[in-house]
């Protein structure tokens, strides 16, 4: 299984880095062992971490075997986005 980023995940992983000191080798390890992986928008999935007092959430779609990230965000509404 091969992790492709895009741009726009790259972008977003220097302002998370910034705010709340994630790397993306903790990326590729949370999305390879999220805590859940939720239904998103558009076919796609959403590997979510709880992490920092929040939630990070990092909404992908399968190519074949690979994860393509689309992007990545932390909140601090975890109960908003947490299925039970």
């Amino acid at each position: 299984m091969e992790i492709i980023w895009t741009k726009h995940a790259e972008q977003r992983l220097e302002e998370w880095k910034k705010k709340i000191n994630i790397s993306k080798n903790e990326i590729e390890i949370i999305l390879k062992n999220p805590h859940q992986i939720v239904t998103g928008d558009l076919d796609a999935f959403v590997a979510q971490y709880r992490f920092a007092g929040g939630l990070l959430r990092i909404p992908f779609k399968y190519i074949n075997k690979d994860i393509k990230i689309l992007t990545i965000y932390w909140t601090s509404k975890i109960d908003k986005y947490w299925k039970e």
